[in-house]
């Protein structure tokens, strides 16, 4: 056999913690055909600065779609399926770099994911620029191995093959046809080289993670020994591996046969139901007597196919699929929702999940029973999704397992009409609905009975959007669509579901009060600057206080939320509002010419807004207007006491009760807004950043010009006589 080596990689990712989904970094790689060797080379690495330790990188893997993981030990919705992932943990401790490899033989053709995170986040707010974080990198590269003339096992056709040697294992691969309800292997006339007894292992199928269900028969001695699937995966190839577990230089010549049992579908064909439905939608033409014809023959195909659905073993349904948006599906019997379920034979609806991009979301599956339509009380309907390959013996035993996968069982009788499942990140592949009708006593009860069901299936990206408590995000990696849910107000889990941590109403209500009602405080400065005669700094601070209080009632997680416009736009204001008072406040106490200070208003104002919109929360769009403003403050502050020769402010009292008090709670704001906010205490600590800032403020603003009198309105607005003062101009005549 002709071995071919192949190599993929992809571009290293920056590991995050975890806090949900989004912070996972996913790796998206394609397995070919006939692959007999697959090989992860997994590299970790992390940076070399003091803020890097030992760390543990998890890596899970899954084969089909996304891995479902739970590293917060959260809960997931109701009737969802739960199946955990296969994962390994990668140690980064005195290493910089570490380099693991992991290897499966015999991997399932197809999407393979790979997803990668740090352990849980600690729920601290960082601001970027204060710290550095330690980078931590991850790369995954897949290696290989492939047949490129695998020899194919025809059914029914007896193949002689040898296996070399045990270092040297034999692989073929048989094709599955549509419809098969059962595959019989059998292996035959088992002949060593050096006349000892026989003795091979055989597995069929291929590995898939997190679950494998691999078959494995172990034939010794000269007899035949064969193996029995039920309800092998539909239109694919099923590879089969022969291993010898004799001496190392024997070989080993062995005979298979693969024979098929092909099950007969008993439904009116798809083009007969198409005509139908066309007719329904488009209603019968006046004067058309062809469409009445058409319309008659197909009645007639479909009561013949009625009458002839009990020698049938499956009764098969037309679905639809109707594409709605990126990840979202509907799907839309043709016959109608409610479809018609037996006792002899399962019926069987194919949901379409094999595009590719389909894996990303969630699958819903929901029965509801018309209890009308059952005769016998006791009666149940049993139901089986599965992949692959249908269920197709639900009334011999209740186990909704195929050859190579396990279902997931659904069920609705006369006590519970309804049933839903919600299958996570669905593998992509062909899904099949299996229902069938169970007696209490026996098959032999109820041969004539027949069961109304309703089925509704669609694929969401969020189940249920995630929930009033969340938000559905679309994720991308490379051409790869796919959605997760970010929870808030302390809600948690797959779907925003789990209140374990949940935060109640009221606590909601008073984080909304705090933070919105604490900008209150930059009233007493803007009085103060009002009553100073600093107007222009006096609007700055109404500016910052409206949309900070409007920025927070809407950036709340949870249901106490008011935004009065665009998110982005009040939370661009906010921080516009902020550093531009800080920056003015710096520069009214500079004590500048008034047309310099008011150029530096508008320059340093336009130049606060170019940078805010390259980087929002980059900490030197505050720090560099702060510092370049204490630096025009200390220059200033040096002249006027050289100019005057003597210290600048001159007043001790200034000092004691103004400036040491205002600079005090500034330092103090700084490090609560730096350093003490988590997501948890979020909402008292930022209050108190509010509170903070204003009060310094109100210290800060140096007083009103000695030239400029107090306002007196009562002087102003009295009606009285004025001596004003006549200046002369002299004339003068040039002659």
């Amino acid at each position: 056999s002709l071995y071919v080596s192949e190599y993929f990689s992809q571009s290293a990712q920056k590991l995050s913690f975890y806090s949900w989904y989004g912070n996972t970094k996913l790796f998206h790689f394609h397995v070919p055909e006939d692959t007999v060797l697959l090989r992860w080379l997994l590299q970790a690495s992390r940076g070399k600065g003091p803020e890097c330790t030992s760390m543990e990188i998890t890596v899970h893997f899954r084969h089909g779609a996304p891995p479902v993981i739970n590293p917060l030990g959260t809960g997931f919705p109701a009737n969802a399926t739960i199946r955990p992932s296969y994962n390994i943990s990668i140690t980064l401790s005195s290493a910089v770099q570490n380099t693991t490899f992991v290897n499966v033989t015999t991997p399932a053709a197809g999407d393979w994911f790979i997803a990668a995170h740090l352990p849980e986040a600690a729920g601290r707010i960082e601001v970027k620029g204060f710290s550095s974080p330690c980078p931590y990198m991850f790369q995954a590269d897949m290696f290989v191995l492939r047949l490129t003339d695998m020899p194919v096992l025809e059914p029914g056709v007896p193949m002689p093959h040898t296996v070399v040697s045990p270092a040297k294992p034999l692989h073929v691969k048989v094709f599955v046809p549509k419809h098969a309800a059962g595959m019989r292997f059998q292996l035959q006339s088992c002949l060593t080289s050096d006349q000892k007894v026989c003795a091979v292992r055989v597995v069929l199928g291929s590995i898939t993670l997190p679950q494998s269900f691999q078959k494995i028969l172990t034939c010794t001695g000269s007899a035949n020994c064969s193996l029995a699937l039920d309800s092998p995966p539909w239109e694919k190839w099923l590879q089969i591996m022969v291993e010898s577990l004799g001496t190392a230089n024997a070989s080993v010549s062995v005979e298979m046969l693969a024979s098929f049992t092909v099950c007969r579908p008993g439904s009116a064909s798809s083009f007969l139901n198409f005509i139908s439905l066309n007719q329904s939608q488009a209603g019968a033409r006046p004067g058309t007597t062809g469409a009445a014809g058409s319309s008659a023959q197909a009645a007639g195909e479909a009561s013949r196919n009625t009458s002839g659905q009990r020698s049938s073993c499956l009764q098969n349904q037309p679905v639809v699929r109707e594409d709605l948006d990126v990840v979202s599906v509907r799907y839309r019997l043709l016959n109608g929702p409610s479809v018609p379920v037996n006792s002899l034979s399962p019926t069987l609806l194919l949901f379409n999940l094999n595009t590719g991009m389909d894996s990303g979301g969630s699958l819903v599956v929901s029965l509801l029973l018309n209890k009308t339509s059952v005769s016998l009380a006791n009666a149940t309907v049993v139901g089986c999704v599965s992949a692959a390959s249908p269920v197709l013996s639900l009334n011999a035993t209740r186990n909704c397992s195929t050859a190579f996968s396990q279902g997931y069982p659904l069920h609705v009788s006369m006590a519970s009409a309804e049933a839903m499942l919600i299958v996570l990140y669905p593998q992509t592949d062909d899904w099949f609905l299996s229902l069938q009708l169970l007696c209490p006593k026996g098959q032999g009860e109820c041969p004539t009975a027949e069961a109304k069901v309703t089925v509704f299936a669609y694929l969401t990206p969020c189940f249920n959007d995630c929930g009033p408590y969340g938000q559905c995000s679309l994720l991308r990696r490379h051409g790869y669509l796919y959605a997760a849910c970010s929870c808030k107000a302390g809600w948690g889990g797959w779907s925003c579901t789990d209140d374990t941590k949940a935060q109640s109403i009221g606590a909601q209500n008073l984080a909304t009060l705090l933070l919105t009602l604490s900008n209150l405080m930059f009233l007493p400065a803007i009085a103060v600057a009002v009553c100073r005669y600093y107007l222009v700094e006096a609007s700055v601070y109404t500016y910052t206080m409206f949309f900070s209080t409007f920025y927070h009632a809407c950036d709340q997680p949870g249901v106490a939320v008011m935004c009065i416009m665009d998110y982005d736009t009040l939370q661009y204001c906010d921080f516009l509002g902020s550093v531009v008072s800080i920056w003015v406040t710096i520069l009214c106490m500079a004590r500048v010419k008034k047309i310099l200070k008011y150029v530096l208003f508008i320059l340093g104002t336009l130049l606060i807004a170019m940078s805010l919109q390259l980087d929002r929360r980059g900490v030197w769009n505050m720090m560099g207007p702060c510092l370049f403003a204490l630096v025009i403050m200390i220059a200033a502050w040096v002249h006027h006491g050289t100019k005057r020769r003597h210290c600048y402010p001159s007043s001790w009292k200034r000092w004691v009760f103004y400036l040491l008090p205002g600079i005090t709670l500034a330092f103090i704001a700084i490090s609560v807004y730096a350093f003490m906010e988590t997501n948890e205490n979020y909402y008292y600590t930022h209050s108190i950043w509010h509170v903070l800032v204003a009060c310094s403020v109100s210290f800060l603003l140096p007083p009103r010009d000695k030239h400029k009198k107090p306002w007196a309105w009562s002087k102003k607005l009295t009606c009285r006589y004025q001596i004003c003062q006549n200046d002369r101009e002299e004339l003068y005549a040039v002659t």
